[in-house]
């Protein structure tokens, strides 16, 4: 397993292809994957250094109120097969009550994240940076996140 970590390819991608995964999967990986995406544009482009100052500025991206506004803010450049994905998750019963945010970001930021995690375990990384920079209004393709 660790080989195949090394060489860049996930065991899961062998085995089933990331639609086969539950949308609660997806949102879980989703969330990963949104955490280092903000991660690394904060690190880039805050100039912050102490870490409590770089939490602060990741708090911008990665709370569901952030993730909710986010994705509205690009569901008009979703295809039919990324408005499916976000439904399923923005649907999916979690049994879960936010601690911030109402339950309808929570659901919306759900879907977000369930998109994210499709988009980075289909290997469309080109993809779902694009939707990341339009849903943050990242207006200079520069301050886009690293590959």
């Amino acid at each position: 397993m660790e080989k195949d970590i090394i060489n860049g390819a996930l065991p899961l991608e062998k085995a089933q292809s990331a639609k086969s995964l539950s949308v609660l999967s997806l949102a879980y990986m989703g969330d990963a994957v949104l955490e280092i995406l903000s991660r690394e544009y904060v690190i880039s482009r805050s100039g912050k250094v102490k870490p409590g100052e770089l939490v602060y500025e990741t708090k911008k991206f990665i709370t569901c109120e952030a993730q909710s506004d986010a994705v509205e803010r690009i569901a008009d450049i979703l295809n039919d097969d990324e408005q499916d994905i976000f439904r399923r998750g923005r649907n999916a019963k979690t049994h879960f009550t936010p601690k911030h945010g109402d339950v309808i970001q929570y659901r919306r930021a759900t879907g977000f994240e369930a998109l994210m995690g499709y988009l980075y375990l289909s290997g469309n990384i080109s993809r779902m940076k694009e939707l990341f920079t339009a849903a943050y209004e990242i207006k200079d393709a520069r301050e886009t996140p690293t590959e």
